[in-house]
């Protein structure tokens, strides 16, 4: 199977599968003499980790990564140096329940890739949707920690921002608020109101879509070129290739189309540094596909969970119409796990993007 590889300079290849011996990435691209510890890249890998909450799956994995090539010890002992080389990352499957899937092996679940993915290869693996499964994005995280360290000084957050028909109340954003919950909110009223609907979506036996916001500060103007080579362009593109993401925005993005020219241009003014202050930040941090040093801002829109307990109507390999209902483990909002995979994403575009324009300006 290819398509396995993303990034033009900073190159990432993901492999594995959801019910294999591991899974892992390999960071091609990435410069040398760039420090990072094993803890921080877990840092991140920790927040992705299922069985945290009775909001998310109960699958029980560890997710401990191991670092295979590409970097020396440094001195001090607990930190790594980079050094120009590939940089392989393995982490282990140590609780998947193959049997859990016994029963959909000729089944096509409904909203999963199982039949595309058949028709496309002719073969497809049923434990867990194999490389279609969310497990794959533990590697694009644990890429994405070092992807942070690419670009000096850059902060990469992301929270979420509605399940279902709740939305938060941005005049009570409060980042701290996003570690202090399971559901990465910033939100603490929306965060126990989210709690109480998704009890009863999963008492139900059913799940329910979200939508993340990811937000980058601290990234230098000028990353971007126009006009097949945009930061926009594909940051949305990485974020699209999150699974069970179904839209992607920039900005205002679709509300953008009701604002009025006046009320959507981003105004400037001189400022004291001698650069440009931004009075607004509709454009979310990019014009023209380029970097305008505003804080990035992308939203995606996360589907409900596919496998549910609820009987779902599909065939099967055979042509038989068949009444599906999805057992084991499974997320009854995906979305709350994808946060940390979109900051990761967003991170790996960003890094991207700084190395072609270093490369092409020799400027950083």
């Amino acid at each position: 199977m290819s398509y396995n590889t993303f990034g033009e300079l900073f190159r990432v290849t993901t492999w594995g599968e959801s019910h294999g011996p591991a899974l892992g990435c390999v960071i091609d691209g990435c410069p040398p003499g760039i420090k990072f510890s094993v803890s921080e890249v877990q840092s991140y890998l920790d927040k992705r980790k299922p069985g945290q909450s009775r909001y998310t799956t109960q699958r029980r994995e560890a997710d401990q990564v191991k670092v295979l090539s590409g970097v020396l010890p440094c001195d001090d002992g607990e930190k790594l140096v980079t050094t120009g080389t590939p940089i392989s990352m393995m982490i282990e499957n140590t609780d998947q329940r193959s049997k859990d899937y016994g029963n959909i092996a000729r089944e096509y679940r409904p909203g999963h890739a199982d039949y595309t993915y058949d028709v496309k290869y002719g073969i497809r693996d049923y434990r867990g949707g194999g490389r279609s499964s969310a497990r794959e994005t533990a590697a694009r995280v644990a890429a994405g920690a070092i992807a942070r360290k690419v670009v000096p000084d850059v902060r990469i957050r992301g929270a979420i921002i509605a399940i279902g028909t709740i939305d938060i109340d941005r005049s009570r954003w409060d980042w701290d608020e996003v570690e202090k919950n399971p559901f990465f909110t910033p939100d603490k009223v929306a965060a126990e109101k989210f709690a109480a609907y998704l009890d009863d979506i999963r008492k139900k036996g059913s799940s329910i879509g979200a939508i993340v916001e990811i937000v980058a500060e601290n990234v230098p103007a000028g990353l971007g070129a126009p006009v097949y080579g945009k930061l926009d362009q594909d940051i949305a593109s990485f974020l699209m290739s999150i699974n069970a993401v179904k839209a992607v925005e920039i900005g205002e993005g679709f509300h953008a189309a009701r604002l009025t020219g006046e009320e959507n241009a981003d105004e400037m003014r001189h400022g004291e540094n001698g650069k440009p202050v931004f009075l607004s930040n509709h454009a979310g941090g990019i014009l023209g596909g380029i970097s305008n040093g505003e804080p990035i801002i992308a939203r995606f829109a996360v589907k409900p969970t596919s496998s549910i307990l609820i009987p779902r109507r599909s065939v099967d390999v055979d042509g038989n119409n068949v009444d599906v209902v999805t057992k084991g483990r499974h997320d009854p909002c995906v979305g709350i796990r994808a946060v940390p995979v979109g900051e990761a994403m967003v991170a790996c575009a960003i890094a991207d993007h700084y190395l072609r324009h270093r490369g092409q300006t020799g400027r950083i």
